[in-house]
């Protein structure tokens, strides 16, 4: 697999690892990062679609920090600001539950 894709799937476990930490101890955090999560794979979804490999998605990552926090602004008010601390968590967990998906996904 190619440097870039492992480098990318290595940011995908890891955003992924981080929103499964606040599950127990910050349920709130953790609701809204799923909130998060469905914007961003139903974002995915409609710029690479259902078929694509680990490379289509990794080149879709290089610019997925501009357009994600655009539509997690989107779909709600946000509280604060408060979106713009887990919007990049809320993307690399996207990533690694949509790289799943890939026709040449392997764990």
């Amino acid at each position: 697999m190619e440097e870039r894709v492992e480098l990318a799937r290595q940011h995908w476990a890891e955003g992924y690892r981080r929103l499964s930490a606040t599950r127990r101890d910050e349920p709130e955090v953790y609701a809204r990062l799923l909130d998060q999560v469905d914007v961003v794979t139903a974002e995915l979804r409609r710029r690479i679609g259902k078929t694509f490999t680990l490379e289509e998605l990794a080149a879709t990552y290089a610019h997925a920090d501009r357009w994600a926090a655009e539509a997690i602004a989107d779909s709600r008010e946000p509280a604060g600001g408060t979106w713009t601390a887990t919007a990049s968590i809320a993307t690399d967990a996207a990533f690694h539950l949509y790289a799943r998906g890939a026709r040449d996904y392997r764990p």
